[in-house]
This record gives structure tokens, sequence and C-alpha cells, in this order.
């Protein structure tokens, strides 16, 4: 007959150190856990297999993730534009005034 000891009597033969460190990290690694096992849930309820259907969800992520990228990249280009705009108008207003008035802009 095999005797398994239980998660308690292997936890109170750790030293100290492991054991402070096993309870810091013990939600944070139920957490992760929880999530792969609902992810692979997720996967089974295809007809394809797990690391297919894993495949296919990595890509839609990394396509919604450039998406959001690019229309960041958009928005920030959209701000940048009217200050163009201002910037270029007094230059010109400058250059109309004539040489003593100017003043070089950095861009």
């Amino acid at each position: 007959m095999w005797l398994t000891p239980t998660e308690e009597e292997l936890f109170s033969r750790y030293n100290p150190e492991l054991q402070r460190r096993s309870l810091e990290n013990r939600q944070q690694k139920q957490e992760e856990f929880d999530n792969f096992v609902t992810r692979l849930k997720e996967y089974s309820k295809s007809d394809k297999p797990i690391w297919e259907a894993a495949a296919e969800m990595e890509a839609k992520k990394k396509k919604i993730a450039d998406a959001v990228r690019l229309a960041e990249q958009k928005q920030a280009e959209q701000t940048k534009t009217p200050l163009r705009g201002v910037v270029d108008a007094i230059e010109a207003a400058r250059n109309d005034e004539g040489a003593e008035g100017k003043v070089d802009v950095k861009r």
C-alpha cells in the first residue's frame, strides 16, 4: 500500500522561505491556472484540435492589437497635423512681414 502525503503535509516540510514565497504566489498561480483552463474549455468547443483553435485565437488577438496600434498612430498623426498647419501659417505670416521679424521655428 502506498501513502501519498497531503498538500498540507508537503507544505509543512518546506523551509520558511519557500513557505512564504508559496503563499505570496498562490493567488497569482491560481488565477493563471483558472485562465488556462477557461481558454482550454473555450478551444474545446470548436470542432478543430485545441492547438489549431489556440493558434486561430492568437492570430485574432494579434490582428486586434495591430488594429488598435494603427488607430493610435492615426490619431497621433491627426493631432500633429493641425499644429503643423498653425506653424506653417505663422511662418508664412512672418515671411510676408520681412526678414527682420523672422524667427526660426523648430519642427
